[in-house]
């Protein structure tokens, strides 16, 4: 995901200002609503993917200049765990570690999550963006977005073990648990599907009516991918086979990540542009439908789910137009945290 790319056309926000945030909206199963917005930051407001590491309660949010955690029970923030360059994603890792991705420097950084104390640098292909660990092989997968490619990372050893095309330009990826790994290969309109013990392609499947596909979620109980696509619809598909099982959900513009919510059976996805949340949950005959569309903020294109509480948490700046482009402001990076609501 490139954060600049990602949210182009933000000009809408110079408009709507720093505090266009959410309202409680009755999904059918859960009122979401904001219920405070935390970790305000003077200086760089440059963001990108945010995870959880359920274990040791934190969040970790990309920045431009590293990775920011924050404690989710105690909500104290350290600004900078660990240095970076134009940092894309970071993800947790067994045993209390992490890696980071550097997209300007085509490095990951493997480093200690409590203390943030760097264990190994390693090269990857050009501009490294998302990365997803598999616990069937033990590997970190880091997505290549020049290279179209993904390097294979072994977080015990510290090092690079080897390089996989893709055949594409790599977006987000999500595993299974079992063995596979699915990737949405934003310029070919469709989901890659990886044996990660075997490290090979085992195919694709098609995005019919998808363009430009960026986020990706899973529901592994069962088996269901949620694809979110740059032209204001997702795609539910069986991934055992790619068959489509709803085509066509509505949802806005920019949309970054996808976040299942297993406790719900309910798919989230922020998007950046409009500011909105869409939120997709199954019926009783398998179909999948949009339940909502929850106001958040123009900027908010990712975000992570705690699963302790359900409290969703969406990292979000002000846009503005420089010379260069569309631009988060210095001084407004905050995030918004939305919570269940009777």
């Amino acid at each position: 995901m490139r954060c600049r790319a990602a949210l182009a056309g933000l000009v809408a926000s110079v408009c709507l200002g720093p505090h266009a945030f959410a309202q409680k909206v009755n999904t059918g199963q859960r009122n979401m609503a904001l219920v405070k917005t935390i970790a305000h930051q003077e200086g760089d407001a440059r963001l990108d993917y945010a995870s959880i590491d359920g274990m040791s309660r934190r969040l970790y949010v990309a920045r431009g200049f590293g990775v920011t955690a924050v404690d989710l029970d105690t909500e104290q923030v350290t600004r900078q765990l660990v240095a970076g360059q134009h940092v894309h994603a970071v993800i947790p890792l067994p045993g209390g570690r992490a890696l980071s991705t550097n997209g300007d420097t085509n490095t990951a950084t493997l480093f200690e999550g409590s203390s943030g104390k760097i264990l190994a640098q390693i090269e990857t292909g050009r501009d490294p963006d998302a990365a997803v660990f598999d616990p069937m092989s033990g590997l970190v997968f880091v997505m290549n977005a020049k290279d179209g490619d993904a390097t294979l990372v072994d977080p015990v050893g510290g090092k690079a073990v080897g390089r996989l095309s893709l055949g594409g330009k790599p977006e987000f990826a999500v595993v299974d648990g079992h063995g596979r790994l699915f990737v949405n290969i934003e310029d070919q309109n469709k989901t890659a599907v990886i044996d990660t013990v075997g490290r090979k392609i085992l195919g694709g499947y098609a995005l019919p009516g998808c363009e430009g596909p960026s986020a990706l979620g899973i529901d592994i109980e069962s088996g269901v991918l949620v694809a979110a696509c740059a032209n204001r619809t997702a795609v539910a598909l069986r991934a055992a086979d790619g068959g489509i099982i709803t085509p066509h959900l509505r949802i806005d513009r920019k949309p970054d990540a996808v976040i299942f919510d297993a406790a719900n059976k309910t798919f989230y996805i922020p998007c950046g542009r409009d500011g909105t949340l869409a939120v997709i949950s199954g019926s009783n005959d398998g179909a999948w439908s949009v339940r909502a569309s929850v106001s958040t903020a123009v900027g908010a294109h990712t975000g992570a789910l705690d699963t302790k509480t359900g409290r969703l948490y969406l990292p979000t700046a002000d846009y503005q137009l420089t010379l260069s482009g569309i631009a988060p402001a210095d001084g407004t990076f905050r995030i918004l945290v939305l919570a269940s609501k009777p």
